[in-house]
């Protein structure tokens, strides 16, 4: 388990630089956190950084913004409005699993539905308005990867 802290938004969006390649088809990012403590930052940090665009728009509305890029595709979910897990089924969420490489905030949304074998990462605020502490763990499918994370 990784728990790093990091001082401000450059160093928040340089951790998700680091992850991005590690990430690959079936994987689940599972984002968690307090509301405003940067899930959606650490999720924008890292489409980018797997060749996303430059705007990449919260799927608080929507659930779910996709993107097509090579050589997986990215999934980005906002699950905060989803009133229960068995409506995730409608926003393809098995395809993501199986295919792309699925980012989800409020992964607790999910229930059982989210998968065991996943990368967890919860962002909590620090001593300053951009300072968060970032616990990162992960099942044993994690473990190799994850030594490449720190910086």
């Amino acid at each position: 388990m990784l728990v790093p802290l990091l001082p401000n938004l450059t160093a928040t969006r340089a951790l998700a630089s680091r992850l991005a390649p590690l990430l690959r088809a079936g994987d689940v990012v599972a984002l968690s956190g307090e509301l405003g403590a940067g899930k959606t930052f650490f999720a924008r940090a890292a489409i980018q950084a797997l060749g996303g665009p430059e705007d990449v728009p919260s799927p608080t509305f929507t659930l779910v913004q996709t993107y097509d890029l090579v050589p997986v595709p990215v999934w980005h979910f906002d699950l905060y409005r989803l009133a229960r897990p068995e409506h995730a089924h409608e926003l393809d969420i098995e395809d993501a699993f199986a295919d792309a490489i699925s980012l989800i905030e409020w992964p607790e949304r999910l229930g059982s539905l989210l998968p065991e074998d996943r990368l967890d990462i919860h962002l909590a605020f620090g001593a300053t308005e951009d300072e968060r502490i970032v616990t990162i763990s992960g099942g044993a499918s994690w473990r190799e990867r994850l030594k490449d994370l720190a910086p």
